[in-house]
């Protein structure tokens, strides 16, 4: 087992001595959660001076999903970029030509995820705190089950678009900055499944992500627990989890005898 942890924190140390004196990718990463939450904390503090209670409620909910949806957003992105990175400075070849696993890259990769997600989001948090008081933690122990969904959710998205990726090349890559965004609107993050269109209440209900929002709100508007949505969120992630990981499996494969490893990305 020691071999084996030894080469994830290889491969995790390469990607953290890119931060360890490069104060612009340690900005990076907080630098957007922040400015998201100032936009929407600015708007919060508008619909509270404007609606009163009603204004208020609404502008904690909007800050709550924005919140957590740069959990998402920050879990996908750490993931996919980090792979990315080894493919800009042609490192795949050399590094599967290394005693590593792809699993082992794989979880090398989550752990970057982590480490980048919570470098990005816990200052966010910590501002709309200490901004406007608005305290997400006040949701309780459930706010880590909310976490581990979404960033689930998020290494789901991106091992199927580093599988794309290692299907077609660079022409892929805008996927890792885009994909994400295009499931927002299903995702119920600033309002309810409610307000779709009914024939997309299917779409909505088959990810994570909606579910893990839903409860939010039920816990931010109603102080109540929905362990339906959270038990949902977890079997969800576990067909998506597994899903994209067969399409990683097959396409790595497909990479590794068409040589593709060493030339993707030239």
């Amino acid at each position: 087992m020691k071999p084996m942890f030894r080469r994830i924190w290889g491969l995790m140390y390469r990607h953290l001595a890119l931060y360890r004196r490069s104060w612009p990718r340690l900005l990076e990463l907080c630098y957007w959660p922040i400015l998201q939450m100032c936009i929407w904390g600015f708007t919060a503090r508008f619909l509270a001076a404007r609606m009163g209670n009603p204004g208020l409620m609404a502008g904690a909910t909007l800050l709550g999903g924005v919140l957590l949806w740069e959990v998402t957003l920050r879990s996908q992105m750490g993931m996919s970029i980090s792979f990315l990175e080894e493919m800009w400075s042609r490192n795949l070849g050399h590094v599967f030509v290394s005693p590593l696993r792809p699993f082992e890259m794989i979880a090398a990769l989550i752990a970057m995820s982590v480490i980048r997600m919570l470098l990005g989001v816990v200052p966010a948090i910590l501002l709309a705190w200490g901004l406007y008081a608005f305290n997400l933690f006040s949701l309780g122990p459930v706010l880590i089950l909310f976490f581990i969904n979404l960033m689930i959710m998020g290494w789901s998205v991106a091992l199927g678009v580093v599988s794309l990726v290692l299907r077609h090349g660079a022409g892929a890559e805008p996927l890792a900055w885009g994909v994400l965004f295009g499931l927002a609107p299903f995702s119920a993050v600033f309002y309810p499944v409610s307000v779709l269109p009914t024939f997309l209440h299917p779409i909505a209900y088959a990810l994570p992500s909606t579910h893990v929002f839903e409860g939010m709100r039920a816990g931010l508007l109603l102080g109540e627990i929905r362990w339906d949505h959270l038990a949902a969120a977890f079997a969800l992630n576990g067909v998506w989890l597994l899903a994209a990981s067969y399409l990683f499996a097959r396409q790595f494969h497909a990479a590794r005898v068409s040589g593709a490893l060493i030339s993707i990305g030239e």
